[in-house]
């Protein structure tokens, strides 16, 4: 069998395949023999049917087939020995072919080549890096979730803000009485900080155990059907139809006490021994916030290095008749509206993947088991950690992580980011940084990520 690869231009070429009888002959007779076994022809035994029958039902579709593997075999073979640098598959051109008379064959394909271009990065290149700030307000605001972790609930007279109220809501007609048939909601429960009208909120303020106020719960939350449903127990459809005052004679009101900064707490949320005091509790609730921004910092940094590269490389050469050709090969049931709408996205996305390539290749970055387990791990953690749960068992690690790895979705974006972080620390090894101190009020999470 014999291959060879013709270039048109610089990112394009004919891959041509002639097949001679010698190279497929010995394979359909082998797979001619293994179908006679199986065969059931009227007035034969099985496995009895003479041969000049079998090849003359199954003999061109048995050939065809056989064709077919070795074809692909082969041509996959001398893609890779000859390192031809290929984009898609090969797409085949007409080809002349009669299986049915032809004995010697030949196949020819269009392919598409990645362009020539090179890519490096050095101390002359500058690229921005944002450091977010860790404020004390962060630290604070994640405290307080520790400590109502622990909290305890106690009953109370009077109310403040943030308490919870529980007693009986009564709808009110036009004149201020109860109405008759209105909707009544026994053991009605509400927290008026949530209120979203100011004024309505204001009407509970100092309020005692027992004392009877009369608000609109239309106004106070500001027509929500959902929370309006959830206070007055009816469908959301109905809430229109209760847009009046209501009286709510308080019952009960209830305080949350949050728990205290003890040892025990700093042992439950960071492990044992980790801070012995409220100083060092705050500073490695502080260090763990900033692993976290620290992800979201490098995430950025590669966003900017391709933005960076892509205007450094420039506009690459594609074989773009052929290539919107493979794009519908792959996308048949979109059609082509859909490929000329999406071919310039598509070729931003291959030029960003071929610079990866060129860049994980010159940075010799490999990807191991033990990376992605460790990934997996890292990322399991993460998601722990957007909890307030820093202090995870292994064990638990562990198997959460041992689950993702089923999943071979999971395992591609593992490796995927695996490389993405490898790369990202070498690259900032090789160019100058731009540190830019930021607020995370400044730069938002999904800036970063954008």
């Amino acid at each position: 069998m014999n291959i060879s690869l013709q270039n048109v231009d610089k990112v394009s070429a004919v891959l041509t395949a002639q097949i001679e009888k010698a190279d497929y002959q010995e394979k359909v007779e082998k797979a001619l023999k293994t179908l006679r076994q199986r065969v059931n022809m009227p007035g034969f035994r099985k496995g009895m049917v003479p041969m000049g029958l079998i090849k003359k039902q199954y003999g061109t579709s048995v050939l065809l087939e056989e064709v077919d593997k070795l074809l692909q075999e082969k041509v996959g073979e001398y893609i890779r020995e000859n390192k031809v640098d290929m984009l898609g598959t090969p797409l085949p051109k007409e080809n002349n072919i009669n299986f049915e008379t032809d004995e010697n064959f030949e196949f020819s394909f269009d392919i598409a080549l990645a362009p020539e271009f090179n890519v490096e990065l050095s101390a002359a290149d500058t690229i921005d890096y944002y450091d977010i700030n860790v404020t004390d307000e962060m630290v604070d605001q994640q405290v307080k979730m520790y400590t109502q972790r622990t909290a305890k609930y106690d009953k109370v007279e009077d109310y403040q803000d943030n308490d919870m109220l529980k007693g009986l809501l009564a709808e009110l007609d036009e004149n201020g009485n109860t109405k008759e048939g209105g909707l009544q909601v026994e053991g009605a429960v509400m927290m008026p900080s949530y209120m979203k009208n100011d004024d309505q909120k204001a009407i509970f303020n100092g309020a005692k155990v027992n004392t009877v106020l009369v608000f609109n719960p239309s106004v106070a939350f500001d027509n929500s059907e959902v929370e309006l449903a959830s206070l007055l127990k009816v469908k959301k459809e109905e809430v229109a139809a209760h847009t009046g005052n209501f009286s709510f004679q308080i019952e009960e009101i209830t305080r949350m006490i949050p728990g205290e900064l003890t040892q025990e707490l700093f042992d439950q949320v960071l492990g044992e021994g980790k801070a012995s005091n409220e100083e060092e509790f705050r500073a490695q609730i502080k260090d763990s916030i900033a692993k976290q921004f620290e992800g979201d910092s490098d995430y950025k940094f590669m966003v900017d290095v391709r933005t960076y590269l892509a205007n450094k490389v420039g506009k690459l050469e594609f074989a773009d008749e052929l290539m919107k050709r493979i794009m519908l090969e792959n996308n048949k049931e979109k059609g082509e509206e859909f490929v000329n709408e999406n071919y310039d996205k598509s070729l931003e996305e291959l030029t960003w993947h071929l610079i990866k390539e060129k860049l994980v290749e010159a940075n010799n970055i490999k990807v191991e088991q033990g990376d992605i387990t460790d990934m997996a791990k890292e990322a399991t953690r993460a998601q722990f950690a957007q909890y307030g749960m820093i202090n995870v068992p292994d064990e638990l690690l562990e198997n959460y992580s041992k689950e993702m790895l089923k999943k071979r979705e999971s395992v591609e974006a593992l490796v995927n980011r695996v490389i993405e972080s490898k790369l990202g620390d070498a690259l900032k090894t090789q160019v100058t940084l731009n540190h830019k101190a930021v607020s995370a009020e400044a730069v938002s999470y999904t800036h970063l990520r954008a």
